[in-house]
């Protein structure tokens, strides 16, 4: 089995489409809006075939998304090389994406920084 997509509710459907596509080059779908429900959706293709969907409707619970909790965590990012993973997180940390550790090598060896990026989401980006 492999995983279709990854499905993620946000705020600002455009606002989070932009950052997907202006920074991790997504590629979008038209979009998808149900008129009765008014529930609306973008699928984002990545590179290598990875999909995630992002979603938004009227209602929906707005909690604080401390980093420690239970559930989804983070996407992780393949960028290619040290210096790809170093280059996008300043370009981020510029664009007033807070930095949350690194760049590093991690214990178990991976070469990662970690952002809080779209709507309080951490991503994390590395090699």
């Amino acid at each position: 089995m492999e995983i279709d997509h990854i499905a993620m509710y946000v705020n600002d459907l455009e606002l989070a489409k932009d950052f997907f596509v202006t920074y991790f080059g997504a590629i979008s779908n038209e979009g998808y809006h149900n008129f009765k429900t008014d529930f609306r959706s973008y699928f984002l293709s990545f590179d290598g075939g990875t999909k995630l969907e992002i979603m938004q409707r009227p209602e929906m619970e707005n909690s604080v998304k401390s980093l420690a909790r239970t559930g989804y965590i983070h996407i992780a990012f393949h960028t290619g090389s040290k210096e790809n993973v170093d280059a996008l997180t300043r370009r981020l940390q510029a664009d007033g994406y807070e930095v949350v550790s690194g760049p590093r090598t991690t214990g178990d060896g991976y070469y990662e920084s970690c952002i809080v990026g779209i709507e309080g989401n951490q991503i994390e980006l590395t090699i």
